[in-house]
C-alpha cells in the first residue's frame, strides 16, 4: 500500500480521545498546546480485520471469562516463521497484558533484591525503572553515537557484567531509541558474554516488525543457531506494530523448560489474572490480515524519517539525525547548536513540540531528543518547519 492510500484511509484525529499522547499534554509537559512528537503511539486506525474481528465480538455483547485459543498460537507462529524464521511453538508461550508488565515480573521471578541487572543507555526508560522499583542494582554500559550510528563496546560491556557479578540483561532489539537492528554477529557477542558469565537474558523485541533498508531482524533465541536459547526469555507483541497498547496484551516465550517452570511457579502466586480477551483477539487479527497495513505504515515512517532528515540537515548544518535502521523513533541530536540545558526552552517554549528528551534515555545522552515518526507526515511537516524556524532566530 502506498504511502498516500495508508493515509486516506487510516489517518485518525487521537485529540479529546482520552489519548495519553494528545491529551495529557499539560500534566505530562506543563502545556497543552504542544503538539506532540512523543511516546510510542500513532494516528491511525487498526487494519481493517482487527476492526472487524473486534467488531464482530463486541457485536455478540458477552464478554465473560476466556482462553486463548489454538487458532492464536497457530497465527502468531505462523507471523514469526515467515517474517523471521522462527517457528514458536505454543507450548513455550505465555501471555502478558504488555512487555513492561512482563519485565517486573521476570525481575521478581528470577531475581533478587539487590541483584544486578545491565541494560545499554540510551535505551528505553522502563528499563531503568524496573530495576530502580524492584531495588536491584542498575548496571549500565553506555553505547557509542559514531556520528549517528550507535555501537556497543563489548569488551566494556563484558568488563562491566565481571566486575557487577550480573544476574540478567535486558536485550533491546531492535533497540530503542538507537535505531539500530543488530547483526547476528553483534547479537552473538552480547549473548556468549552472557553465556559466559551465566547471565539470564530477557529480550524485548517489541519493534521486531519495524525494520528499514537492507537490515533483518534476528530474534534472539536463533542466533547462532538456537546456541543461546536456555538462557532466553522473549517478549514481544502487536501493540507497537499494530498500534494496539491499548487492549495491553504481549507474548512471552520461554523455551527452556526449566526456565518456564520457574516462571509458571511464580505466576502461579503472583500474577492469577484472566485473560485479556479482546487483546488476543485483535493480536490474532493483526497478525492474520494486517500485513498489507503494515507495509502502509512502514512506508509513511520511512517517507517521514527521509523529510526529517533531509530538511534538518539542510537547513540546520549543526544538527544530527540519527540512522533509523530499526522502530519509528530515531534520536536528533542537537547539541551541534544548543548547550544541552537549553534543549527543553528550545524544544518546547520556541518549537512549541511535545518530545521524549534524551535524558529520559541515559544521563549521557542530554542533548538529544526522540521523535515520533509514525504519524501524518503534516505533523512532521509542522515539527520540522518550527524547528528551523527557532533556529533562524538563535
Amino acid at each position: 500500500m502506498d504511502t498516500q492510500t495508508f493515509i486516506d484511509q487510516y489517518y485518525v484525529e487521537r485529540k479529546d480521545t482520552d489519548s495519553l499522547k494528545w491529551d495529557l499534554l499539560e500534566e505530562r509537559f506543563g502545556d497543552a498546546d504542544l503538539l506532540p512528537m512523543w511516546v510510542a503511539d500513532m494516528e491511525f486506525k487498526v487494519p481493517d480485520g482487527v476492526f472487524e474481528a473486534l467488531t464482530e465480538r463486541v457485536q455478540h455483547g458477552a464478554f465473560g471469562y476466556s482462553f486463548v485459543p489454538d487458532s492464536y498460537y497457530d497465527t502468531y507462529s505462523n507471523w514469526m516463521e515467515k517474517h523471521f524464521s522462527y517457528k514458536v511453538e505454543k507450548e513455550w508461550c505465555r501471555p502478558a497484558t504488555g512487555v513492561v508488565s512482563a519485565l517486573y515480573w521476570f525481575m521478581n521471578c528470577f531475581t533478587e533484591a539487590k541483584d544486578a541487572v545491565i541494560i545499554t543507555p540510551p535505551v528505553y526508560y522502563p528499563f531503568f525503572n524496573v530495576i530502580k522499583d524492584l531495588d536491584r542494582t542498575l548496571v549500565t554500559v553506555d553505547m557509542t553515537d559514531n556520528d549517528g550510528h550507535f555501537e556497543l563496546d563489548f569488551d566494556q560491556f563484558e568488563q562491566a557484567i565481571a566486575a557487577n557479578n550480573v544476574q540478567l540483561f535486558i536485550l533491546c532489539s531492535p533497540h530503542n531509541p538507537a535505531g539500530r537492528v543488530w547483526t547476528e554477529e553483534e547479537l552473538e557477542k552480547m549473548l556468549s558474554i552472557c553465556d559466559q558469565y551465566d547471565v539470564l537474558v530477557i529480550a524485548d523485541e517489541i519493534h521486531q516488525d519495524f525494520v528499514f533498508g537492507n537490515h533483518k531482524h534476528m530474534p534472539a533465541p536463533i542466533v547462532a543457531g538456537g546456541k543461546y536459547t536456555d538462557r532466553i526469555i522473549l517478549v514481544n507483541a502487536a501493540s507497537k506494530s499494530f498500534n494496539l497498547p491499548g487492549l495491553v496484551h504481549a507474548n512471552i516465550v520461554i523455551e527452556n523448560p526449566k526456565l518456564r517452570q520457574t516462571f509458571d511457579n511464580y505466576a502461579n502466586q503472583h500474577i492469577m489474572s484472566e485473560k485479556n480477551l479482546l487483546g488476543h483477539i485483535a493480536t490474532e487479527a493483526a497478525y492474520r490480515t494486517g500485513e498489507e497495513w503494515l507495509n502502509g505504515l512502514r512506508n509513511v515512517i520511512q517517507s517521514n524519517y527521509d523529510f526529517v532528515k533531509t530538511e534538518l540537515t539542510a537547513h540546520i548544518p549543526e544538527i544530527k539525525v540519527c540512522d533509523l535502521e530499526g522502530t519509528y523513533l530515531p534520536l536528533v541530536d542537537l547539541k551541534g547548536f544548543l548547550d544541552p540545558a537549553d534543549v527543553k526552552e528550545f524544544i518546547q517554549e520556541k518549537c512549541k513540540l511535545a518530545v521524549d528528551y534524551g535524558e529520559w534515555f541515559g544521563e549521557a545522552y542530554k542533548g538529544y531528543i526522540r521523535l515520533n515518526l509514525a504519524t501524518h507526515p503534516k505533523f512532521v511537516e509542522v515539527a520540522v518547519g518550527r524547528i528551523t524556524a527557532a533556529y533562524k532566530e538563535l
